[in-house]
């Protein structure tokens, strides 16, 4: 069977009363631009969804990743997307597309990527992370649980195609170098790299089983190191394969039972918990959060997306399942909230905001500028 590529491409380009959620004529102008894109076979299929005020379009195609004309069809479709955010005057309308032209792919434009080429199993089940008010580390920790913990993960001990571990692809933000380590045999030097989240993310999860391929992939754009300042938190997606030699649905949600601090939140300066929640009620409207992931779930077969709708269906109108809407995530949301409130209480202090490496590409450094002729040195004795 030939091989398929899945991308999953996001971007903040303008919402409604602030950082809430994106015009729907917004998110029109995105399938525009994908169904003349399927029209013209550039790809086999496509979903746009969102959380929060970020914008994801999902699409599959036999192209290979960083391919200069996917990524050109997801360019243009932001572009349109956001053309109507400033005709209808929304807030930060264009605010992820950092430059003024498409140059090859968007990695450097602003809009974030995380995509995976591989052979198309008999069933190919995919869950669709996507997080707004964070930062692309967020990942790390679940990524960690579902991938190298056998206490959170069974098959890491039952399954045999799983026992041997998975090979971790880890990126250096601030110096763009990479490394890829092995668990469990390198598990805590994993950790220490992993330790530092302001610096170090996971990119890619291989499987020691090289006929299974690539596991998951994350987006680890980082968008103050692109412009230069701060102009919005990254809000990473991730793409991560599920069940028959991978990770079971279950395993792969249950690390988001547990309370995940990340940094972002309020004006990308603050730490906070994940906040699991439906698409529809992603709308981050407490201190512009809490942070909110959402998981869905989709099928890829022959090369095309499906979902809980009929085959028969239009292309692009799919139905996912959406993870986090189901009661039993009540509770964890609860206890998301309830940390996050204390949290708070600690108003513009470490550790509530982020440290100051961090602090550096927000508006922080003004303030701190009129100021810093006023230190005095103190004598010593």
């Amino acid at each position: 069977m030939a091989q398929i590529t899945v991308s999953l491409i996001k971007a903040d380009i303008g919402s409604v009363g602030g950082h809430t959620r994106p015009h729907p004529s917004m998110m029109e102008a995105l399938k525009d631009v994908l169904r003349d894109g399927y029209a013209k076979n550039i790809i086999n299929d496509f979903y746009v969804t969102r959380v929060g005020d970020d914008m994801q379009i999902i699409m599959t195609h036999n192209k290979g990743i960083d391919n200069s004309e996917i990524h050109g069809l997801a360019w243009n479709a932001f572009v349109e997307a956001s053309n109507v955010a400033k005709k209808l005057k929304v807030y930060a309308a264009g605010q992820d597309l950092l430059k003024d032209a498409f140059s090859g792919n968007i990695r450097g434009l602003g809009p974030g990527a995380a995509e995976m080429t591989f052979e198309e199993r008999r069933s190919e089940p995919l869950v669709f992370f996507m997080a707004d008010k964070t930062a692309p580390s967020a990942y790390s920790v679940p990524l960690l649980n579902i991938f190298a913990n056998p206490f959170k993960t069974a098959g890491l001990v039952i399954d045999p195609r799983m026992h041997d571990g998975f090979k971790f692809q880890i990126f250096d933000l601030i110096d763009h170098k990479e490394i890829t380590l092995s668990s469990p045999e390198e598990l805590n030097d994993i950790l220490a790299i992993l330790g530092d989240t302001t610096r170090f993310a996971i990119k890619r999860v291989f499987s020691k089983n090289e006929e299974l391929g690539i596991a998951a992939s994350v987006s680890t754009e980082r968008l103050n190191l692109i412009a230069g300042k701060y102009v919005g938190k990254d809000d990473p997606v991730c793409i991560v394969r599920a069940q028959s030699g991978f990770p079971a649905l279950g395993e792969i949600l249950q690390p988001f039972m547990e309370p995940i601090f990340v940094p972002g939140w309020m004006r990308g300066s603050h730490n906070g918990v994940f906040y699991p929640v439906s698409v529809e009620e992603s709308d981050p409207t407490y201190f512009d959060g809490p942070p909110p992931i959402c998981a869905i779930g989709l099928h890829v077969v022959n090369g095309k997306l499906q979902g809980l709708e009929d085959p028969s269906s239009e292309v692009g109108e799919h139905i996912p399942v959406d993870y986090f809407k189901f009661p039993c995530w009540n509770h964890i949301r609860e206890e998301s909230m309830r940390l996050n409130v204390a949290i708070r209480k600690q108003g513009s202090i470490m550790p509530a905001i982020l440290p100051p490496e961090e602090m550096e590409y927000t508006t922080r450094p003004q303030v701190l500028e009129k100021l810093k002729d006023r230190f005095t040195k103190i004598p010593q004795k």
